[in-house]
């Protein structure tokens, strides 16, 4: 499984198929996800200093492809896009990206398409979860690194950091009884020198982005009211 699909099971509920996060957030975060990913694989990096691309800008390091088609579409996009800041290739990343991840999470017999109706009139497919072994096994880590204490391993450290800038990592691990103190693990991990610092600047880029959405919005909100 990728990170960006345990994210997405973390995120859809199992029994009514519906997402606890809104857009652009949790594309934004699955975006993240793939950069993460292409970063562990060593695919692509952030550029250090007398590099082709200015210090901390986005590099490829290798153009041959994963394997993964899902991945490949993105890292050909990235190698268009090589000494972007991070943050400004997130939305562009994040074109599509969650229907593919959930017909892929379909097709392996994971989650369920649940086509219905809205008011009998507008068509909306639901994704409840058919099997969910991988999904406890994913749980499990994430429980043991923020309510055990335990020393979490870089994938689960990157799905925590991505919920975490999502801010729903109470809403994901429900049965802790401090939520304060889940957060503030969940807060100590992000912020911990867990990775490199290209996945570090990916989770940056999710809540960069996020920021420069929700500054958008309100602006266009005023716009509109006055």
């Amino acid at each position: 499984m990728l990170i960006a699909e345990d994210l997405l099971l973390l995120i859809y509920d199992d029994e009514t198929g519906k997402p606890m996060v809104g857009n652009p957030g949790l594309d934004y975060a699955l975006a993240g996800a793939v950069l993460i990913e292409l970063t562990m694989l060593g695919k692509v990096d952030s550029a250090g200093a007398g590099e082709a691309v200015k210090k901390d800008r986005l590099i490829v390091r290798d153009e041959t492809p994963t394997g993964d088609l899902l991945l490949d579409k993105r890292l050909a996009l990235l190698v268009g896009r090589e000494g972007a800041k991070p943050k400004n290739v997130i939305d562009k990343v994040s074109k599509k990206l969650r229907p593919e991840l959930l017909e892929r999470l379909n097709a392996k017999g994971v989650l369920t398409a649940d086509k219905g109706k809205v008011l009998g009139l507008f068509p909306v497919t639901r994704w409840p979860a058919q099997d969910a072994s991988h999904e406890l096994e994913v749980r499990a880590s994430l429980e043991s690194a923020l309510k055990l204490g335990m020393q979490p391993d870089d994938r689960t450290a990157a799905l925590i950091a991505l919920l975490h800038a999502l801010n729903v990592v109470p809403k994901v691990v429900t049965d802790a009884v401090d939520k304060k103190a889940l957060k503030r693990r969940a807060k100590e991990i992000a912020e911990s020198a867990w990775a490199a610092e290209a996945v570090r600047q990916a989770v940056a880029a999710v809540q960069a982005a996020l920021t420069a959405a929700i500054v958008a919005s309100t602006a266009a909100g005023a716009s509109g009211g006055s």
